[in-house]
């Protein structure tokens, strides 16, 4: 079957295989044609239903790799639109730059820092005030299914001033879409969105916020506490790099966890935000879910049996992982998968943690995003004024993955539902598909939640 939209042809329905014609009506059926069609007709849920030609071709390329039957296809379409859908690290949809106010700033002399600032503002905010984002932002999100994102809410680093932009763009985007989708503080707030039929964030921070004064262990972690009560429940203990608490990733020293890196997870359990090891080194993760009272998390990450690569875990952090009660999100990035990196790739990894720890201990955390279908036509507009030296942040080895072609459209953040078809496919229960779809998250976000404010 090609990669691209399924053509109408002329062969009547009646003469073509029942999964062929569910598969032309999931990817073809827009609002119109929906509205012709009987309810009962339909071999998939309205609400994935989409005219939009991205989604479409990319939901293709994961129907070809899948090959689901037409009871598995709808058995999952059906389950995923009744599941609370919790994406364990991943983004909202995001709107593409006006390349006008990116040329006009850079015309006025703005700096490297000051364009990226503006350009990350624009992909984060931009759908609250344009007509043309915001439809974009709403239908890739319905066409994912997706209850709830783990989102992203901060930036690689520990300076609470560099951590605080991406809280305010999203607390900013939430609070002025309200009929849409709503910043979630506790478990039972996802769990409200789902029942209403909204959306919801819930936040991670993606490091932890020190005043890097170093006056005592105390002082160094008040702002643990003030980044809680703006809302994020979840945060990186390292990025790539070494810091105070321990080894990042990338280091190759693979130093584990520090004092202070026992103190933070300590306040974090106090506190009630989730300890996030998926950019952290082997020992610094295995050490961490060793100490934590609560449960440790790995929430974009892989398995190292299936595809050993730095962010991936090896079994042995993964059930000390499991053994504090965590779970490892399996991420949507190629070369972490390995092994062709496409969907397939990804349930390789998702079987591998059910089957040896249990699946409650798996989740997706998709570490991805929907882009606009507009940003390509805004970047052309805009040429960036000279190059960027490579950021701190960025310790990554060379990488000679090479994936197939139709690796990325396959793990497209709107695939979410066949995500679910293809847990259906490999043969798991309904109520283990649900834990991995987002019971195994919400039941973390509970233990984590101090007793008294949930």
């Amino acid at each position: 079957m090609p990669q691209t939209d399924m053509p109408d042809g002329d062969m009547p329905d009646r003469d073509r295989p029942q999964s062929q014609i569910n598969r032309r009506r999931f990817l073809s059926a827009g609002a119109a044609s929906f509205a012709a069609i009987p309810l009962a007709a339909l071999a998939v849920p309205p609400q994935f239903e989409t005219s939009h030609p991205k989604i479409k071709r990319d939901r293709q390329t994961a129907l070809d790799l899948l090959s689901p039957s037409a009871s598995e296809l709808q058995h999952g379409l059906e389950l995923h639109a009744d599941a609370i859908v919790f994406d364990s690290y991943g983004f909202a949809p995001r709107a593409a730059v006006d390349a006008a106010v990116l040329n006009k700033a850079a015309n006025l002399g703005a700096t490297h820092i000051e364009l990226e600032d503006l350009r990350e503002e624009m992909t984060m905010t931009r759908m609250v005030r344009d007509d043309e984002e915001r439809a974009e932002f709403e239908e890739a999100f319905r066409a994912s299914g997706v209850t709830c994102v783990f989102q992203n809410c901060g930036e690689e680093g520990q300076a609470p001033d560099m951590l605080i932009k991406r809280l305010a763009r999203f607390t900013f985007t939430t609070d002025m879409m309200p009929e849409f989708w709503s910043k979630a503080v506790k478990p039972a707030d996802v769990e409200r969105a789902k029942k209403q039929g909204r959306r919801a964030l819930y936040f991670s921070g993606n490091g932890v916020p020190l005043t890097q004064q170093w006056a005592s262990v105390a002082d160094e972690l008040r702002y643990v506490r003030i980044f809680f009560q703006l809302g994020i429940r979840m945060m990186h203990l390292t990025y790539n790099r070494r810091n105070m608490i321990g080894d990042g990733c990338a280091e190759k020293a693979n130093g584990g966890l520090s004092d202070f890196g026992r103190a933070a997870i300590a306040e974090m359990n106090k506190i009630g935000v989730i300890p996030d090891v998926a950019h952290s080194g082997w020992r610094t993760s295995l050490e961490a879910a060793r100490v934590s009272q609560k449960p440790v998390v790995a929430s974009h990450s892989g398995a190292a049996a299936v595809n050993r690569h730095i962010r991936t875990k090896p079994d042995e952090v993964i059930r000390a992982i499991a053994d504090s009660g965590g779970y490892v999100g399996v991420c949507c990035i190629p070369p972490f998968l390995g092994k062709g990196g496409d969907i397939n790739a990804l349930l390789d990894h998702v079987d591998h943690i059910a089957k040896k720890f249990g699946p409650g201990h798996v989740t997706i955390g998709t570490d991805t995003a929907y882009i606009s279908r507009y940003q390509e036509r805004e970047s052309a507009k805009f040429t960036p004024p000279g190059t960027n030296r490579v950021r701190f942040a960025a310790l990554w080895p060379d990488d000679a993955f090479d994936g197939h072609p139709r690796r990325d459209p396959s793990l497209a953040w709107t695939n979410w539902p066949l995500f679910t078809v293809g847990l259906v496919k490999r043969g798991y229960s309904d109520t283990d598909i649900r834990k991995i779809l987002g019971g195994n998250v919400l039941r973390v976000a509970k233990a984590t939640m101090p007793p008294d404010l949930a």
